[in-house]
């Protein structure tokens, strides 16, 4: 019953190293041959390659190919309002139709081929742009655009046909947007409003028209990518082109699903490091909306606590309704850094601002009490028996006299005060008049952050739609949900730039000594022993308890005198996943006679459920600590994933863990911790000691180097439980699972 297999890496495997580790030609990287700063130790890219699509949204010259002026004909709504726009943008636009002359009133070529002037963007109207692919590439079209219907998001037939249209692009050296697409890209923008724009993606047009409509409230929009299918541009390549354009405040987007995960983590990475804030709707927190997504166009939705994790590490604020999408960019466009955090509630009714400040304060926004001086300044204008400490209560009357703007002057002046928020809960004029215009007013004066929230359902007062919609340094909300989400995303956006560094900076270029003593141990396609799991650990500097494997009750006793009373025995083989439920785990065992008993009662279960063994495992027992689990799975979007909660049985029963996407740093390792629900265990309860945080987060970033080494080569592993002893002992991962791939 005991014995071992060997393996070897697999030959796509070993792909990936090899080109790491410079022994094979290397991928191309931003148009060269990479180096080894250009790839991480899989061989992925490091870095986001944003394409130039100056020429898409700007174009010198566009074809419309199947343009139609016979009324009643799909393709003469569009081609008409492609005219429209190529006027706009100052573009030329040439008709290509096999059997017209002209278009309205435009010259017509019959082909690609007689175009009188290379292009840069082509308008394909025809319901299957795969025959035209090869034109464009001879006629050297820069940008494509594909309205077509009927492919990946039809099911497995279409996506084929989608991949093939995805080669022959690839093949023709030339950028395609859609298929599935719209005519979003080809809206008209209003060019008379100033500031930051807001820059819009979304893979379903209808869900990007409440953000364009804002434009009618006075904010900014520069341009729209309707990506549909992502059978080449992705939501990816628009949020790395728009964060390098000096007008764009803020990038909205509306995402069913993600073409390829590790693009948009290199895309929301250059976002970060610009300080481009990236606000997104994503489509998938159930089962039945990933589903509807996946039909819709066609995407990978992902594990939906993948992706929200993913989001968070590179800063991008996820949002639920397109309500929030339009205040938080619209405020994250416009609004400069805060000056300081403190936010401050001012209301003209201490019920509203209770309730304001209840919500806010729940909501994690950070309400400081007004200084002592502060409070006596307030107080020349506001009477004494009114709270003025945070939130402030004015009592109404100061607001319709000169005392108004006085009170939101000195609120403003304080120095931990960067945020000042007033909800009206309704309008009340002529008071609710004043107020906003002395809020307005204030505003312009200010470097600081001002918002408003018009609770009228209404929303035709004079005081909303001109006064504090005719402010661009006023933020306007309509409810207090969306007011206190906006705020908090500006203020974590701006922390988190301020303190951002790359994870892609520092990862891993070259495999490291463990990766290469760990080659030997890998089993494609099998589980490992949880001894050769555990030399596994040891090779990455993970600590595992003193143990032997041993092979006979001898031995066994032999090996409990060296690693000391009490122990624990365990079968060891490559079939076992729970050993304690098939009674493989014995505990607590204090002499050489239990050991013995042990040892031939492990092994008659094993054999008795068929079981092949490795051996028995004689195990020095650890009992004092908080026990953790540490692990790496595989998604189908970012890859290996590493994930931190709490171990032993109540993995499965509280489900408390965290999880992030390699490559991270220490600071985020940290984060998952402060993210369990159950963090308070490691700081001792009940009179128990605080345990190593330190050497659990060093576990963490172990694992995490075992996952961007071995990602290809293992499919799961779990270290649970990971015993985190108290302060200063260490942690010590007392079984493990490892499945390779």
């Amino acid at each position: 019953m005991l014995g071992s297999t060997h393996g070897t890496l697999t030959t796509d495997s070993r792909r990936a190293r090899v080109i790491a580790c410079g022994e094979q030609p290397s991928p191309v990287v931003h148009g060269r041959p990479a180096d080894v700063d250009d790839l991480d130790v899989s061989g992925r890219p490091l870095y986001a390659d944003a394409p130039d699509l100056d020429r898409f949204f700007r174009p010198e010259s566009v074809a419309v190919v199947g343009a139609s002026d016979a009324e009643g004909r799909p393709n003469t709504g569009i081609t008409r309002q492609l005219i429209a726009w190529a006027e706009r943008v100052g573009a030329r636009l040439h008709p290509v139709h096999p059997t017209r002359q002209s278009v309205f009133g435009i010259p017509c070529s019959p082909s690609l081929a007689d175009l009188p002037e290379q292009v840069d963007l082509a308008v394909l109207l025809v319901g299957d742009p795969l025959p035209v692919i090869g034109e464009l590439a001879e006629a050297k079209v820069k940008f494509a655009v594909a309205f077509a219907s009927g492919f990946a998001e039809t099911g497995a037939e279409g996506a084929a046909a989608q991949a093939h249209l995805a080669a022959a692009v690839r093949r023709a050296g030339l950028r395609l947007l859609g298929p599935n697409t719209n005519l979003n890209a080809f809206e008209k923008f209003r060019d008379d409003l100033d500031g930051p724009a807001i820059a819009l993606i979304t893979q379903s047009g209808h869900q990007g028209r409440p953000v364009f409509a804002m434009q009618e409230l006075g904010v900014r929009l520069s341009h729209w990518a309707p990506t549909g299918n992502e059978a080449d541009l992705e939501t990816a390549d628009f949020i790395s082109y728009f964060s390098e354009q000096p007008e764009i405040g803020a990038i909205a987007c509306y995402v069913e699903g993600l073409k390829d995960g590790r693009s948009f983590l290199l895309a929301a990475d250059r976002a970060a490091r610009r300080g481009v804030p990236v606000v997104a709707v994503k489509v998938g927190r159930t089962e039945t909306g990933a589903r509807t997504a996946a039909s819709h166009t066609g995407k990978l939705t992902g594990a939906d606590t993948v992706v929200d994790a993913a989001m968070r590490q590179y800063g991008v604020i996820r949002v639920d309704g397109l309500d929030e999408l339009q205040d938080t960019a619209a405020l994250l466009a416009r609004a400069h850094a805060p000056r300081a955090e403190g936010v401050v509630v001012y209301s003209i009714s201490g019920g509203t601002g209770a309730h304001f400040a209840d919500l806010a304060t729940a909501a994690g926004l950070p309400l400081p009490n007004l200084s002592a001086p502060k409070q006596a300044e307030l107080h020349q204008w506001i009477p004494e028996y009114l709270s003025v400490a945070n939130p402030v209560d004015n009592g109404g009357h100061p607001v319709g006299d000169w005392r108004g703007r006085k009170i939101i002057d000195a609120i403003l002046a304080d120095p931990e005060v960067g945020v000042l928020i007033c909800p009206i809960t309704g309008p009340f004029p002529p008071m609710s008049d004043k107020l906003a215009q002395d809020l307005v007013d204030a505003a312009e004066q200010t470097d600081k952050l001002v918002c408003v929230v018009w609770g009228s359902p209404v929303g035709t007062e004079a005081a909303y739609r001109e006064t504090l919609l005719g402010s661009s340094k006023v933020a306007t909300f309509r409810t207090f949900a969306n007011c206190i989400t906006a705020v908090r995303a500006y203020l974590d956006h701006h922390r988190f730039v301020a303190a951002y560094r790359s994870p892609f900076d520092e990862a891993p270029r070259t495999p490291s000594p463990s990766f290469r003593k760990t080659q030997a141990l890998m089993r494609p396609g099998q589980q490992l022993s949880e001894h050769a799991a555990k030399q596994l650990l040891r090779a990455y500097g993970i600590r595992v308890p003193r143990e032997q494997l041993v092979t006979s009750a001898a031995a066994a006793v032999r090996a409990a005198s060296l690693v000391g009373y009490p122990v624990v025995m365990k079968a060891s083989g490559a079939q076992i996943a729970h050993k304690t439920e098939l009674g493989l785990v014995k505990i607590g065992l204090t002499s050489a006679s239990q050991v013995r008993d042990a040892y031939r009662e492990l092994t008659d279960i094993a054999r008795y459920e068929g079981i092949s063994l490795d051996g028995v495992l004689v195990c020095q027992m650890v009992e004092r600590g908080v026990e953790m689990v540490v692990g790496v799975t595989h998604d189908q979007l970012f890859g290996p994933t590493v994930t931190v909660g709490l171990g032993g049985v109540l993995v499965e029963v509280l489900r408390d863990a965290a999880v992030r996407v390699p490559p991270f740093g220490e600071d985020q390792a940290r984060g998952m911790l402060g993210e369990l629900r159950g963090r308070a265990l490691l700081e001792g309860v009940r009179g128990g000691p605080p345990v190593d945080v330190d050497a659990l987060v060093e576990v963490v970033m172990r694992v995490q180097r075992m996952a961007l080494e071995l990602g290809d080569d293992i499919a799961e592993l779990d270290i649970n439980p990971l015993m985190v002893l108290p302060r200063g002992q260490g942690a010590v991962a007392l079984d493990a699972l490892v499945v390779c791939r």
